[in-house]
């Protein structure tokens, strides 16, 4: 009260000093119960926040996976890069890696690669797949996304030393069709990488370095559009093995 007023009497200060206490006992009350909702708010959020988050995990790794070898390869090369995957969150039920000639017609293999995508789906009951592929699975890879329209059945694209540009080291093997289509320059290379090199809302990504050693010239393996990832020092044949890179690749495909 203003100091310029008449004291009140005692009575009256008691009153007002009960009040006082009770209202300040009061605002306690409140603000300890919106405390406590607060606080079972903030719990639920976070609850709420990681189960989204569990199930969005979830779902990404419930996308199969195929895995397109390159040049002479098999579906053998990929137990470690289908080990990484499954400590990322994947069931071996969703692991799938597509074989295919070496020595024929990437065309071909990339039709075949489609047909495989297509028996993928029906069986999983997924309305996409992701591919990992490495060396010439590149282009068996471009081809069936660019020309063949895969791209419309791929989330994600990811290549591990792709010859997406072709690599002169297919200079040693020319007399298989598959050769004279990875060497750079030819009909084949032209076509897929003439125009758009990362069609529809597929995500690509790449991985490639200067110690790769068969993809010459190194930098074949980069799109433009993709996101492309420069490894210091790895070789062709070591990034099978590269756990660090394929959980990399494992984390893009979940993204």
């Amino acid at each position: 009260m203003s100091s310029t007023r008449h004291r009140p009497p005692r009575r009256l200060l008691g009153v007002l000093a009960a009040s006082a206490v009770a209202f300040t006992l009061f605002s306690s009350a409140t603000t300890a119960a919106g405390a406590a909702d607060s606080a079972a708010t903030a719990s639920q959020s976070i609850t709420g926040t990681a189960t989204r988050s569990a199930a969005a995990q979830s779902l990404s790794t419930s996308t199969p996976v195929v895995f397109v070898h390159g040049y002479t390869g098999s579906a053998s090369n990929w137990v470690a890069a289908m080990s990484v995957f499954r400590a990322n969150g994947w069931s071996s039920s969703n692991l799938f890696a597509y074989e295919y000639n070496s020595y024929g017609n990437n065309i071909t293999n990339a039709q075949g690669l489609a047909a495989y995508v297509d028996s993928v789906k029906a069986r999983t009951g997924a309305a996409k797949v992701a591919i990992v592929n490495h060396s010439m699975g590149g282009l068996v890879s471009q081809y069936y996304l660019k020309v063949l329209g895969g791209n419309a059945s791929v989330s994600h694209l990811a290549s591990i030393a792709g010859a997406n540009h072709g690599t002169t080291a297919a200079g040693a093997c020319l007399v298989y069709t598959t050769c004279q289509q990875m060497y750079p320059g030819s009909s084949f290379i032209s076509q897929i990488s003439s125009g758009d090199e990362t069609p529809g809302s597929t995500k690509y990504a790449t991985w490639y370095s200067a110690c790769d050693g068969v993809i010459i010239p190194y930098t074949s393996t980069r799109l433009d559009g993709a996101t492309n990832n420069n490894v210091a020092c790895q070789t062709h044949i070591g990034y099978l093995t590269d756990t660090v890179v394929l959980g990399q690749i494992a984390r893009f495909v979940a993204s």
